[in-house]
């Protein structure tokens, strides 16, 4: 690993126990693009700016808010990632590595992800909730180039938890939420995805599109973390409706479905068992 990076690493994590103190979450949840209201849902809080740990990433995109949050969902101890670093800034898929492996460093053993999505899908139309099962990394770019040793090589067949998927399933339908489940494509972007494109990814065999979390998965299990990750579908993917597809299109999506994706959230999380 980069001498660099792992110093900024130490540092954070030091910087961390010294800010948390007795504090120990062992579940960290990164809000992607509509998810961001579950952050107001934490109680007894401490905020720590990115910007100040030095181990995290600068943001660039609109409507992440590039805060750590640390405290009580319910009974339920967490930290809360106000954003992520997305491989389409830089070309580069590591963006998020410095603030994964710090989280691990302060013990936590729980990755939820959350992103907004395209679906594939038909039957599952623009806000509509999915728990991703599986992933396909049509980049091909992978968060662990340049690592050193055998561990670079990481098992993914259970990338995303059954145990812990089985859990939000079981809290969905307590909750009377429709919670659909499938396979999550990883497309770098910026540029959304073309028609062709999409019909491709649909023959593959996958429900939703979009441009984040599988990166940070990668990290995750590399660092030993189990993932459990939830996509907010925004809109219907290139060539499935007659629609111009935007951020700002995106984001307006988002934020009319956010309520009741934070409320399965917020279950969720104090259901997870660790």
């Amino acid at each position: 690993m980069n001498e660099t990076l792992n110093a900024a690493i130490e540092n954070t994590v030091a910087q961390l126990r010294q800010r948390l103190g007795a504090r120990a979450p062992r579940i960290a949840v990164l809000l992607g693009s509509g998810w961001h209201p579950f952050a107001e849902q934490v109680e007894d809080r401490i905020d720590i700016p990115y910007a100040e740990l030095p181990a995290f990433p600068a943001l660039a995109v609109g409507g992440h808010s590039a805060v750590l949050r640390s405290g009580r969902i319910g009974a339920t101890e967490v930290l809360v990632l106000g954003g992520r670093k997305h491989a389409y800034e830089t070309g580069e898929a590591d963006g998020m590595k410095g603030a994964i492996r710090s989280l691990a460093g302060v013990g936590v053993q729980l990755l939820v992800q959350t992103n907004a999505a395209g679906s594939m899908d038909e039957a599952m139309p623009p806000g509509s909730l999915m728990l991703i099962s599986d992933h396909l990394n049509v980049s091909q770019r992978s968060p662990l180039f340049g690592e050193p040793g055998d561990n670079r090589f990481v098992d993914m067949s259970n990338a995303y938890d059954p145990a812990l998927r089985q859990s939000v399933k079981a809290v969905a339908q307590a909750q009377g939420t429709a919670l659909h489940e499938g396979v999550y494509v990883w497309f770098m972007g910026p540029q959304f995805e073309t028609p062709a494109e999409i019909r491709m990814f649909r023959n593959f065999g996958a429900q939703a599109v979009g441009m984040s979390t599988v990166p940070e998965t990668i990290i995750a299990r590399h660092a030993g973390m189990r993932v459990l990750a939830l996509s907010l579908m925004t809109n219907m993917a290139a060539g499935m409706q007659d629609e111009k597809l935007s951020h700002a299109h995106t984001m307006a999506t988002a934020a009319a479905a956010s309520s009741r994706a934070v409320a399965l959230l917020s279950a969720a999380v104090q259901a997870l068992e660790i």
